[in-house]
């Protein structure tokens, strides 16, 4: 039903009708007009021609199309189902269909309505008008399903059922014709549509009525594990709250027993394929209760071979024929025996093929291992590193002999040699003359820890070992540098600088010192030097070493010190600690002979984070970690483990002694701290040192205690005239300490030994100032020596000298035991200044 646009066709007749007024004006009065009227008249008629050929050809005049093909247009928008209105910005009905007026109850043009005027009544379908109406004028296309109650029209429906159409409008371009764009509007009937809708919406509810209330479980899980789908049967026996579950708010994980996901796991499908398998094995429901199942699994696998989705369905194996009640319960118990042994057992037959596992087996072996393998009857020796293969194949041809005791045998797992792997194997004997289908039974633990505990204990018992043997050489040569040192020291005094032999004593005496700083390093490494703790801030120790290290470092590599904030106080010996930090800094220097840049970075670590560092032997506890970073060579994991054994080194011969980081391993143990080197060839190196937070302690009332020592000035006239029993039982550096303190003007009794000094000291009735004596001796040691005297003479003075650190025998004393000490090896000097010292210290 068009509305035509008339308006070019009349002022066209208006013009044909005026020029055949004035032709037969001519004819009729052509007498009075004369020939100027017609000359004038065709003048026009050629100006109009000539307009409209000129109009024509630039596009302003247009002229209709043939009426036949606006006939095929709306003949065809007459056969559309769907009621099509089209109108103008205005809301004025430019077309209209048959379908439409149908649909509207209209029978010509003049009673067309538009769209929103004839949905007016129904709020639902107004509403959805003014949204599409919205949409148009922002360009858009857009269509809404609405449900009128007995429709727009009753034709058809004969009741007052409702009715639900869908609603379409898009913006059309107008032509020549129109002024501005043009919409259409479709609607169409989609009761039956809804209706069969509503029909497959309640079959399918229906559907999932009877899956979720089968006698069988049924889950569906994602790639991830992701429970995506549980019915109310497996909810129900699960002990899970269908309301309270929404889609992966459970795994797999969650639901599966044991080593039983290794089962499910191992089940892969080929790429575009599914894959179905049976698999028996425990479920955990809520309460903690396992629950013996057999799941009947189907897995999907994308062309690309990405894991698809599963689906699952799940049998109670506990239910059935009372007849198979017995049969069914020893099943479950084999089952979860063999599911649920910590150790990987297979099945093989006599040509070394697997026949069947446990789920720890496809746990351990997973890499090499699937269920491909196993229902293809792959041989068992794939597992195997190639280099222990021969090995294994003769064991397992002992097993297949029926050989009682076999030996195990020890492997890796192919592609990562890291994992270390024992198998055990043994016979299967045929019973009643019936010929097993299974060979041998192959059971295999995985040692990878235990390998790396038995490497700890023997490189702890090495390092101990070396370290005993370090300290005892130590404190033997300590005695006899000791020895040399103080004789160095009486040449000294009889010699002046200007005699000849005075610069080979001075060379004697300083080969004795820097033979006295290795022993040093060794005493270190072995724990048994003396430290001086006390509480340090790491960021002062480093700013106040850091012209040091750059001097030491050069220019042509850059320092950097990174300080931790708010760091903890640690407790620890100054010097010794700044020994460590240039020691480190120096090998990081040598290992960088171009040029680089070393890191020195402090931090705190709580104990929630050292928790998580899994460094081996570190405990759980509050640190400072100092390290000492490099971008030099780095260390080859095989050097790694031996860079803190005393005399290793990888420097050229002559450049290095081998105890630079011995020394340091020892420092931070003895301190109480753990240090840890990473290193990676071609990247360089990172040395992490883990000293304990130092927390002071707190009187009653809050208060932190602070020990201050008092501060004794140093002696200046060592000269003196006190008695003094001096007990060593090495000759040299007992005759040396004579000597020596006899030059400076005491009284000396000499002792080789604890009992021969209770003897001296009862023969002179007591009178001794001062006792000086050596910790590890014959017969009776030092401290037991010391413990004697005090009995007598509670208030003698005594002074300790030994190689090995004051607390290796402090601990042996009672604590409140006072004495002096003096570390081996010692010159004359610092002999007689200990002594000086000790006799005018006031208790």
């Amino acid at each position: 039903m068009p509305r035509r646009n008339r308006s070019g066709a009349l002022r066209l007749l208006v013009v044909g009708i005026l020029l055949t007024v004035a032709a037969v004006a001519y004819f009729v009065f052509h007498d009075r007009l004369g020939d100027g009227f017609a000359l004038v008249l065709m003048g026009i008629l050629s100006m109009v021609g000539v307009f409209y050929l000129f109009g024509a050809a630039t596009g302003l005049i247009q002229f209709s199309q043939k009426n036949g093909d606006q006939d095929l247009a709306h003949s065809f928008m007459d056969s559309q189902p769907e009621g099509t209105v089209i109108s103008d910005v205005r809301g004025q009905i430019v077309y209209a269909n048959q379908a439409y007026a149908r649909m509207t109850g209209v029978a010509n043009a003049d009673g067309v309505r538009s769209l929103d005027s004839v949905l007016t009544a129904e709020p639902a379908a107004s509403d959805a008008i003014y949204r599409l109406t919205n949409a148009v004028r922002d360009g858009l296309s857009a269509q809404e399903e609405v449900r009128i109650s007995g429709g727009i029209s009753r034709e058809g429906h004969g009741s007052l059922a409702p009715v639900w159409y869908r609603i379409k409008a898009r913006p059309i371009e107008a032509g020549q014709d129109f002024n501005g764009p043009l919409v259409a509007w479709q609607i169409a009937d989609i009761s039956d549509e809804r209706a069969e809708q509503e029909r497959f919406f309640q079959e399918l509810q229906e559907a999932i009525n009877h899956l979720d209330h089968a006698p069988a479980g049924f889950f569906s899980a994602d790639p991830a594990g992701r429970i995506i789908y549980l019915n109310a049967t497996l909810a129900e026996w699960l002990g899970v709250d269908l309301t309270q579950f929404t889609p992966g708010s459970l795994t797999l994980n969650d639901i599966v027993a044991g080593s039983g996901m290794a089962l499910i796991k191992a089940v892969k499908a080929e790429p575009g394929t599914s894959r179905n398998t049976v698999i028996d094995l425990d479920l955990i429901k809520r309460n903690g209760q396992s629950l013996a199942v057999r799941f009947y699994h189907r897995v999907q696998a994308a062309r690309d071979g990405t894991r698809g989705t599963s689906r699952t369905i799940v049998l109670d194996r506990a239910e059935g024929d009372d007849s198979s009640v017995a049969q069914r319960s020893a099943e479950v118990r084999f089952t979860r025996f063999f599911n649920s042994a910590p150790m990987a057992i297979a099945a093989v037959d006599a040509g070394g093929h697997m026949l069947r596992t446990n789920a720890r087996f496809l746990d351990i072996f997973s890499p090499v291992v699937d269920r491909d393998a196993i229902d293809g009857n792959a041989k068992l020796e794939i597992v195997v590193h190639e280099r222990d293969r021969e090995t294994f194949n003769r064991t397992l041809a002992a097993a297949f002999a029926g050989q009682a005791s076999i030996s195990p045998v020890d492997t890796v797992l192919p592609g990562n040699e890291e994992r270390h792997i024992r198998f055990y194997m043994s016979p299967v004997t045929d019973l009643g003359g019936e010929r097993a289908e299974e060979a041998a039974i192959i059971s295999a633990v995985e040692t990878t820890e235990q390998k790396a505990l038995e490497n700890q204990m023997a490189q702890s018992q090495k390092m101990q070992a070396v370290g005993q043997l370090a300290g005892g050489i130590a404190h033997d040569f300590n005695n006899v540098l000791t020895a040399i040192i103080m004789s160095s020291d009486l040449l000294l005094t009889n010699h002046r600088a200007s005699d000849p032999s005075f610069p080979d004593i001075m060379n004697i005496k300083q080969n004795a010192n820097r033979a006295a700083s290795l022993v040093r390093q060794l005493l270190a490494f072995s724990r048994r030097q003396t430290l001086r703790p006390e509480v340090l801030d790491l960021t002062d120790v480093l700013a106040d070493l850091r012209m040091l290290l750059a001097r030491l470092v050069g220019k042509d590599i850059e320092l950097k010190i990174d300080h931790g904030r708010d760091l903890w106080p640690v407790k620890a010996d100054l010097g010794q600690f700044e020994q460590v930090a240039v020691n480190l800094a120096v090998n990081a220097r040598d290992a960088m002979p171009e040029g680089g840049e070393i890191t020195l970075r402090t931090r705190n670590v709580p104990m929630q984070e050292a928790t998580k560092l899994h460094y081996r032997d570190l405990p759980d506890a509050d640190y400072v970690v100092f390290e000492v970073e490099d971008t030099g060579t780095g260390i080859p994991a095989d050097v790694i483990e031996k860079i803190f054994e005393p005399f290793f080194t990888t420097k050229e011969v002559g450049k290095g002694t081998g105890l630079g980081l011995s020394m340091v391993y020892g420092i931070i143990k003895q301190t109480g701290g753990f240090i840890y080197c990473d290193s990676e060839v071609g990247k360089g190196t990172t040395f992490r040192i883990f000293l304990p937070r130092h927390i002071e302690e707190k009187r009653a009332d809050d208060a932190p205690v602070t020990v201050k020592e008092k501060k004794v000035e140093k002696a200046t006239d060592l000269s003196g005239s006190a008695t003094v029993l001096l007990v060593e039982d090495e000759d040299a550096v007992r005759m040396g300490g004579v000597r020596a303190l006899q030059s400076r003007g005491y009284t000396v009794h000499e002792a080789a030994s604890g009992v021969e000094a209770l003897e001296i000291m009862e023969e002179l009735g007591g009178e001794v100032d001062i006792v000086v004596s050596d910790v590890v001796m014959p017969e009776m040691d030092g401290p037991t020596l010391l413990r004697e005297l005090r009995k007598t003479h509670p208030d003698i003075k005594f002074i300790f000298v030994s190689g090995y650190a004051e607390d290796a025998f402090a601990r042996n004393l009672p604590a409140d035991a006072k004495f002096g000490f003096l570390p081996k090896p010692f010159s004359l000097k610092q002999l007689a200044t200990t002594v000086k010292e000790m006799l005018e210290k006031q208790d």
